[in-house]
């Protein structure tokens, strides 16, 4: 039985490269949005809202990517796992910080989870196209 683990996380340059992928993206396509990027833990390493962003979606970004932090899966996968529970789907509105649907993503390096991005401000869809935006940013970072 091992005592201590080593656990990988993503550092701040890393969560600094995300969120400049992620708002450079979100310029091309003209929408305004709140992005942040968490470690393994859920922790807020990054964070940052365009002019123009509505004030609730600096909250959401970060709950979607605390979402995947500490669970693994990424928000717009959740509906799909709850929507035909209904014991899961009202006991879920009672999680704080839990988010079911697009906009919150992984940061793997590999198959490791080291870190999630979240974003508000747009569609759904437009949240997650722009958080997978961001997330791929980083992944060249962990080849080797």
């Amino acid at each position: 039985m091992a005592a201590l683990l080593d656990v990988s996380t993503i550092s701040l340059e890393t969560a600094r490269r995300a969120v400049a992928a992620t708002l450079e993206a979100a310029r091309e396509r003209g929408i305004a949005v709140c992005v942040a990027v968490v470690d393994r833990a859920g922790h807020l390493l990054s964070f940052d809202r365009m002019d123009g962003a509505p004030l609730l979606c600096a909250q959401l970004a970060q709950d979607k990517a605390h979402t995947v932090a500490v669970f693994g899966l990424p928000t717009h996968e959740w509906w799909d796992l709850v929507r035909d529970e209904p014991a899961l789907l009202h006991g879920l509105v009672k999680t704080e910080r839990l988010v079911v649907f697009g906009g919150g993503v992984r940061i793997a390096a590999g198959d490791t989870l080291v870190g999630a991005l979240g974003v508000s401000g747009g569609s759904a869809d437009e949240d997650r196209e722009l958080a997978d935006a961001g997330a791929r940013a980083c992944a060249d970072l962990f080849t080797t």
